[in-house]
């Protein structure tokens, strides 16, 4: 069995390879995911200015009602449309998608689906 250390930096390694590649602007943000065992979180971040635009996440007041009885997955997509409303308000209609060290599929690919939803383009 694989030390808790090893995966740690697998999971480094991981992330940084991911985000090597992928920088967020003003116009086009970073759209950063963390996904807990409970929860999933996402910002959109412009590394230009070094400044997060709007975030969304499974635990804030106007989602967390309506989430009651949602699946995760579930849950993940309503999180994107929320933060994808947000972009949509601040005249932001694309950004690049960071999943950082999570596999894109599950609640990663969900959230993703519901920012293309409202018509936010990835």
């Amino acid at each position: 069995m694989a030390s808790t250390k090893r995966l740690k930096k697998i999971r480094q390694r991981r992330e940084k390879r991911v985000r090597s590649k992928i920088v967020g602007t003003e116009t086009r943000p970073r759209l950063s995911v963390f996904r807990s065992s409970r929860y999933i979180y996402v910002q959109a971040i412009a590394d230009d200015v070094g400044r997060t635009l709007a975030q969304a996440s499974a635990l804030d007041k106007e989602l967390k009602e309506n989430l009651r009885g949602l699946k995760k997955i579930e849950t993940a997509r309503e999180v994107g449309k929320m933060l994808a409303k947000d972009l949509l308000s601040k005249n932001i209609k694309e950004a690049v998608f960071d999943r950082g060290r999570f596999l894109y599929h599950g609640r990663v690919k969900c959230l993703a689906e519901g920012v293309r939803e409202m018509g936010v383009k990835l």
